[in-house]
């Protein structure tokens, strides 16, 4: 990091949002910018086909425990669920489950194919404390379900869905099970065989740390087989010079960057807060926290801790659309650790946040009224709800 604020480097807590990229992976995705820009795009796709796509496959492979040949390029994520999901043969007999943590993005083409096919779109409900409710999946899974879609971290908090015990239900079944692994992969373990999903889909530029509109997805041969034609290909594959700066960067990539402290430190910075509310749903979370302040807005709180050389996030309700924290929630302060946080990042930004929350609240929140306690309560889901397409924004 070069950047500094008040003499000292910046901290970076938006490892979710955009990871900081390697000097390595930087260094690449300039050089091979360039190199295109002088020379034309051949020697470079020479490049890709002759070195990169085989060092990047490998290196994917390692990092999800993915068969070889089951992995594809996309610009993102979002893209390649997209690209699934509209070539899915469904019909007015099938049902899709997905659930309340599901982002924006994935909601829109479920409700593309729903309008489409004319199937039934079902949300899971939640359990008391925020989980999923597996023993609802487990009591109501039959072969009318076609497609079951499950975020592993959503983009609004950090729980942790327990996409494997979700995997072991479904496996008798003839659905197809995606799993959204944006926010997860690069700080958890992903691991595709244990998973047992047909789908999983990830974005380079979040805690993998590489250059942002290029990800990837796992498709099994299952899945492959079902689409209608057989077979995937993106529509838009990603530039060749950002290709080239991924692969550098997973390279660079630890697979033990989880580190439980850093978390349970930025967790505790937040609790001493005067004033703050923790978004904390289920009983496991990741590296990336979510909370609210009583009074004052995520925004406002976002600026003032730029202005002090910590990068945080402001997080809004319409990225994850189904799911409701609290009544008026509408915004939300995210703060995510990554594989270079230190515990001396976590003190700056311990102590920014009290020297902005001790200062006047200049922009009351009328929707929020002061609350005694400290974490968002989580209210029991019910029975699978078919959603209205009435998304307003975007994430």
């Amino acid at each position: 990091m070069t950047a500094t604020a008040h003499g000292d480097p910046r901290v970076h807590l938006d490892a979710a949002g955009l990871g900081s990229m390697p000097t390595a992976a930087r260094a690449a995705l300039i050089e091979w910018t360039r190199h295109e820009d002088r020379y034309g795009p051949h020697e470079l796709e020479e490049y890709l086909d002759d070195v990169v796509h085989d060092e990047l496959r490998a290196r994917l492979t390692h990092l999800l425990r993915a068969p070889t040949d089951d992995t594809v390029l996309f610009t993102g994520s979002a893209d390649a669920f997209a690209t699934v999901v509209s070539r899915l043969p469904l019909g007015p007999d099938d049902r899709i489950w997905t659930t309340p943590y599901e982002g924006v993005a994935n909601l829109t083409a479920l409700y593309a194919a729903r309008d489409r096919t004319r199937c039934g779109l079902d949300v899971v409900p939640l359990r008391p404390d925020g989980d999923l409710d597996t023993e609802w999946m487990a009591a109501h899974i039959d072969d009318d379900v076609a497609f079951v879609s499950v975020t592993q971290v959503p983009a609004g908090c950090g729980i942790v869905n327990p996409v494997e015990a979700i995997g072991r239900i479904l496996a008798p079944h003839r659905c197809l099970y995606a799993v959204d692994a944006s926010y997860a992969v690069g700080q958890l373990p992903v691991d595709v065989t244990r998973t047992g999903c047909d789908l999983l889909t990830g974005d380079g530029w979040r805690f993998l740390r590489g250059p942002r509109f290029i990800g990837f997805a796992h498709v099994s041969r299952r899945l492959r087989e079902t689409l209608a034609p057989p077979g995937i290909v993106p529509l838009v594959p990603p530039h060749g010079a950002a290709v080239v700066a991924l692969s550098a960067a997973l390279a660079e990539h630890r697979t033990d960057a989880s580190d439980e402290a850093l978390t349970a430190a930025l967790r505790a910075a937040v609790e001493e807060a005067p004033g703050t509310e923790l978004i904390v749903p289920g009983r496991l979370q990741s590296g990336i926290l979510a909370f609210r302040h009583e009074r004052m807005p995520a925004a406002h709180i976002r600026r003032r801790l730029a202005a002090r050389g910590v990068d945080v996030r402001k997080t809004v309700a319409q990225e994850t659309p189904l799911y409701r924290p609290g009544p008026g929630f509408t915004t939300a302060v995210r703060a995510s650790v990554h594989q270079d946080s230190s515990p001396r990042d976590i003190e700056r930004f311990g102590a920014a946040l009290h020297e902005i929350l001790a200062q006047e609240v200049p922009h009351p929140q009328p929707h929020l009224r002061p609350r005694t306690r400290r974490h968002v309560p989580n209210r029991r889901g019910t029975a699978p709800v078919r959603p209205a397409l009435t998304l307003v924004g975007g994430a």
